[in-house]
């Protein structure tokens, strides 16, 4: 997907709900000038902003592939990171 379709679909739905961007950013605890980049697209915008963003407008991020049930079969239940060994 497209950042700038990820944009759109954020602004889209601020809109829906009603929220001005100064509204929307005080609600996920994110600045103004993340959520406008967000929404024109920006390429560099940190993962968490867009996370805090997309979970206040109750906006599901799911990843998906041919391997996901068997990613989903192997990984840790709690979420934690098994990068550390």
């Amino acid at each position: 997907m497209l950042p700038t379709t990820i944009g759109r679909a954020v602004r889209f739905h601020r809109e829906a709900a009603g929220l001005s961007r100064k509204a929307l950013s005080e609600l996920a605890g994110v600045g103004t000038t993340a959520l406008y980049d967000v929404e024109h697209g920006k390429e560099t915008v940190q993962l968490r902003t867009l996370l805090l963003l997309l979970d206040a407008l109750s906006i599901d991020f799911q990843l998906e592939s041919p391997l996901m049930d068997r990613f989903e079969a192997t990984s840790d239940p709690t979420g934690g990171d098994d990068a550390n060994g």
